[in-house]
């Protein structure tokens, strides 16, 4: 190590050769201290104006979390429909609702700060930590669920602003005027719709200009919710010594509209005279004392009572209980009262009634978007100082203050206020004053007006949240249509996605009613906070080495809860939008599982997979498979050709087909050298082989092995290819089919001794010929797949068409099974016997016995038997000395141009033996070009052979055999015959490869079937 740049320490000396891949610490801690979780827009923004300098997020707890939550959360619904769900649940049942909603959202907030301090959050935060823990593709649905929560909740705040503006300030704005009392809601509904559309684009405009803004107005908007929430516990504390006077007329026990009459009475006297009100003239068809009135009217006296009787009056114990109804029923007090006979005009009558079916479920659904704003804060992570310390603290402390002023509203609510007047929606019985106003101090308008602007208020943070979400998302690109939503301004403000929040936000201020877009962002905001609770019960669970969150006041059962309490909310809400819901989200998550860009974010989904399967792996080791469960669990031998691209895909095809996507598929080759010098090579052949199985739509693994030989290379992975029970069983590969032409007896060799250790480990063997020739992904007519059963190999040769036919490309072929009969066997009883046998299976295919007879062996056979022993023994002398070796060596580098070279005389003989080219004449021309005396001695040799008689035997069995199948079956699509074993002395191997090869000489698609040595197919169910 003396040799080094002078600039590097001595310290680092021996890491030179490391240092451009891996940083040195010092460096690497530099890189951290500067790190800056600015969006990348803000920072060419500043690095191209040159007059601004740069500037980290400088957004504290307060300001950044605690308070954006705070303003989201005490938001529209506890102003506007509060008092309602009191009045119409009760005090009990509204306590369990807010009870119920706030732990969910608690314990939401525990899981979220958990996953928060786990790390850097960026923009985006709540995506940002679902798609990180859960993977892009639960994180992608998730978060656009989470999106379009955020955008209808946008929507939601905004109808409410403009509910308060032309309900309870100025209803003289309004523009759809109601001729007659059954128009009135539709009349609200076409203003909402007005007035919303008008004030989004308001509302859009300011976030364009920018979020600084945004944050100013937040804390102006606050100040008034603040206002608003002192105001109204300062006057239930002076409901004890002196309520508020908001008189309620009832009619009998029915609730009055108190808008077109000034005294709460029928007659009054004036100068000794009796005369009827204006309530009279409501009910009656003229103001005379003697006119035809309304048989309720006539038959009940009119009443009136305090709305806000007071703290200490005891009407608590009124309003503990719940009181739901129908659409249009009448709103009652429980008093005596004489019932009328004809109620049909009811509706047209100034009674309050509900304006919506109320129920339960209703109400959770209604009431859960008020505590909905906990991400607030988490959503604009990019702005905060400190996000792993402010996201916690500022959302847990937002949560727990305003779950106790939820919690305290809905005891003080129901002691202070009248139960008729909390049922009353809109506060018609009260001169159309807010509910929640009547009960404030010093005046309603305090209430009214800081609702008006927490509802403004909040939907600016909506509206500003929203965007920069799905520019997180589209930023990612993970939803490739989405990728356009990923640019803004030059400072990073998300422009276009600002601009689709607006035009989704549109759609839910056009359905106009509050009631009805709460529980559909309920769905959005509760499926979200179910995969939050998710990720961090499967974080810690799994215990992922990289989980090591800051915060540590969680646990896995805490978030287990939270998640469970989610997923009942959601059904308690309203069972078909939870459905509605997770179908979104489902098919989100499909959408991108099929186009998505491939990401990997060490999420805990794939802990979940990886702890899966080890746990499966070690149940499967525990005992072998069943033959009811066996399947072929392949390994696929392929060959590579030089520039290392896979020399015969269709292998690749042939098994998608056998295993229709079904077990164990691994891919494996062997390549020659060493690790250390064709690791790249490696890499390359991988990825080609990966790359071919992708297009032949093969689903398995891969697996590349460097080898100082092919031979030792295939023997590992037969030995080792697999993990645990996950083992493959079966072993296939292509035929040599150039086997008699190559120059290298090795190519054949290594052929056999990889049939032979196959056999000793007991593993089924498919060899497949002319499989160039086997079909793609195109559909076969209709054909046949003949098996030729020689011997019992355990079912395998009878199992494999089954399989092939589950498949489209052989659907149509028919399975046909030949057997040889001797000649003393019966062909008849065997034909029914297999008949019966292949009954017994359950599989479906033609039977025929083919008897073969004795026959002499013909003189062709002597002819090929007596070529193949002098082929071998031509090979064998190929190994006599070295310097013929070496001839061997240079023949086989230069054989692609070998007819311009002038070779040996010894070579060229050996030559034209390896191409099975022998004539006698030929040989006698050679002979005599041969002066050398040991190559006469070697062709006098061989012309004095006698073939072996057990050679010959073999070869009249192949020949015979061959003949039977070519006469049945040379038509058939596929081929199936039982490969013989090899032969248990060396002497052989090359005889041996002669008896296949006559054996399969004249079909197109055959597939060589070696058993295994066990049962693969059962007769039992």
């Amino acid at each position: 190590c003396t040799d080094f740049d002078g600039s590097l320490s001595w310290k680092t000396a021996a890491f030179v050769e490391e240092m451009d891949s891996n940083p040195m610490v010092s460096s690497l801690l530099s890189k951290l201290a500067n790190y800056t979780n600015l969006m990348q827009g803000v920072r060419e923004h500043e690095e191209a104006d040159e007059d601004e300098g740069a500037k980290n997020p400088q957004m504290g707890t307060f300001i950044g979390v605690y308070l954006p939550c705070l303003q989201n959360i005490l938001g529209v619904i506890l102003f506007l429909r509060m008092t309602w769900i009191v009045g119409t649940a009760g005090i009990l049942e509204s306590f369990i609702i807010v009870s119920m909603c706030c732990s969910c959202t608690m314990l939401t907030a525990i899981s979220m700060s958990a996953i928060a301090t786990n790390g850097v959050v960026p923009a985006g935060g709540s995506y940002y930590m679902i798609s990180r823990s859960l993977g892009p593709e639960f994180g992608g649905a998730v978060g656009l669920c989470f999106y379009l929560g955020t955008t209808f909740a946008g929507a939601m705040y905004i109808l409410g602003t403009i509910e308060i503006l032309l309900t309870y300030m100025v209803p003289s704005a309004a523009i759809f005027k109601a001729e007659e009392k059954a128009q009135e809601a539709d009349a609200l509904l076409n203003n909402m719709r007005v007035y919303g559309t008008c004030c989004l684009t308001l509302m859009s405009l300011v976030v364009f200009v920018g979020v600084k803004y945004v944050n100013k107005l937040a804390l102006v908007f606050l100040a008034c919710v603040v206002l608003s929430i002192l105001a109204i516990y300062a006057g239930v504390i002076k409901t004890i010594f002196e309520p508020p006077v908001f008189p309620v007329c009832l009619l009998g026990n029915r609730t009055l509209q108190n808008h077109g009459f000034d005294k709460c009475m029928k007659t009054e006297i004036i100068d000794n005279v009796t005369v009827t009100t204006k309530l009279w003239s409501l009910f009656c068809k003229g103001p005379e004392l003697n006119a035809s009135c309304n048989e309720y009217f006539s038959l009940n006296n009119v009443t009136e009572i305090q709305g806000i009787p007071g703290l200490t009056s005891g009407v608590i114990s009124e309003n503990m209980w719940g009181s739901y109804g129908p659409a249009g029923m009448l709103v009652e007090k429980a008093v005596p009262s004489v019932p009328a006979s004809d109620a049909s005009q009811d509706k047209h009558l100034p009674y309050v009634l509900n304006d919506i079916t109320a129920f339960f479920t209703l109400l959770v659904g209604i009431y859960f978007p008020s505590v909905t704003g906990i991400m607030a804060g988490s959503n604009r992570s990019g702005d905060l100082r400190d996000a792993q310390r402010s996201i916690p603290i500022g959302t847990i402390l937002a949560i727990a203050t305003t779950t106790i002023i939820y919690l305290s509203c809905v005891v003080l609510f129901g002691a202070c206020i009248e139960g008729v007047l909390l049922r009353d929606k809109f506060g018609d019985s009260v001169k159309g004053n807010l509910v929640i106003g009547t009960l404030s101090w010093p005046s309603p308008w305090v209430i009214v007006i800081g609702s008006f602007f927490s509802c403004c208020g909040a939907g600016l943070q909506s509206l500003t949240g929203a965007p920069r979400l799905l520019q997180a998302i589209a930023r990612d690109g993970i939803v490739p249509f989405l990728e356009v939503f990923g640019h803004g301004k030059a400072n990073g403000e998300p422009t276009w996605a600002l601009l689709l929040t607006a035009v989704i936000c549109e759609s839910g201020i056009l359905i106009a009613s509050l009631d009805a877009v709460a529980p559909i962002l309920s769905m959005f905001f509760l499926m979200c906070y179910l995969f939050v609770n998710l990720a961090c019960a499967l974080q810690t669970l799994l215990r992922t080495p990289n989980w090591r969150p800051r915060f540590k006041y969680y646990h896995w059962a805490l978030s287990f809860l939270g998640m469970s309490l989610c997923l009942a909310l959601m059904f308690i809400s309203s069972w078909y939008y939870a459905l509605v819901a997770m179908l979104i989200a489902g098919c989100i998550y499909k959408y991108i599982e099929y186009r998505g860009a491939e990401k990997e974010w060490g999420d805990g989904i794939r802990g979940l997979s990886l702890n899966a399967a080890r746990y499966a792996l070690i149940r499967l080791e525990e005992a072998p498979p069943h033959t009811k469960n066996w399947r072929p669990q392949l390994l696929v031998l392929l060959n590579l050709d030089s520039e290392l691209s896979v020399k015969h895909p269709r292998l690749l095809s042939f098994t998608t087909q056998l295993k229709a996507g079904k077990g164990l598929t691994i891919v494996g080759s062997v390549l020659e050298g060493t690790f250390l010098s064709r690791d790249a090579d490696a890499k390359r052949a991988e990825q080609s082989i990966k790359s071919a199985m992708a297009a032949e739509k093969t689903k398995g693994f891969c697996h590349v092995v460097v080898s100082s030989n092919l031979r030792d290379g295939f023997s590992h992975l037969i030995q080792s290819a697999g993990l645990g029970g996950m083992k493959h069983n079966s072993v296939l590969m292509a035929w040599p089919a150039n086997w008699r032409q190559s120059n290298d007896p090795q190519s054949w060799r290594n052929f056999i001794e990889t049939v032979q250790e196959t056999t000793a480990a007991h593993q089924a063997l498919l060899v497949a010929k002319n499989v160039d020739s086997f079909p793609h992904q195109e559909r076969l007519g209709e054909g046949t797949i003949d098996v030729w059963w020689i011997v019992h190999d355990g079912g395998l040769l009878m199992l494999l068409p089954f399989l092939l036919q589950q498949h489209k490309v052989w659907r149509k072929c028919k399975m046909r099974i030949f057997t040889v009969a001797q000649l003393d066997d019966n062909s008849i009883q065997m034909k029914k016997d297999l008949q019966m046998f292949l009954y017994h299976l359950r599989l479906n295919a033609e039977v025929e016995v083919v008897e073969m007879h004795d026959s002499d062996i013909s003189a062709f056979t002597y002819e090929k038997t007596l070529v193949m022993e002098q082929r071998s023994q031509m090979l064998k002398q190929m190994q006599l000395s070295r310097t013929e070796r070496e001839r061997e060596v240079m023949l086989h580098d230069t054989r692609s141009v070998y007819n311009s070279i002038v070779l040996k005389e010894y070579a060229v003989t050996v030559f034209a033996f390896i191409h099975m080219t022998w004539t006698k004449d030929k040989f006698c021309t050679e002979r005599n070009r041969n002066r050398e005396p040991s190559a006469n001695m070697a062709v006098r040799d061989l012309f004095s052979m006698k073939p072996n008689q057990s050679n010959v035997r073999c070869m009249h069995t192949a020949i015979k055999l061959n003949e039977v199948v070519v006469n049945k079956s040379q038509g058939a699509h596929l081929v199936l015959l039982n490969m013989p074993g090899p032969p248990k002395n060396r002497g052989g191997d090359e005889n041996y490869m002669e008896f296949l090869e006559v054996l399969m000489e004249g079909l197109n698609r055959v597939l060589l079937v070696r058993g295994g040595g066990r049962e693969v197919i059962t007769i039992y169910s």
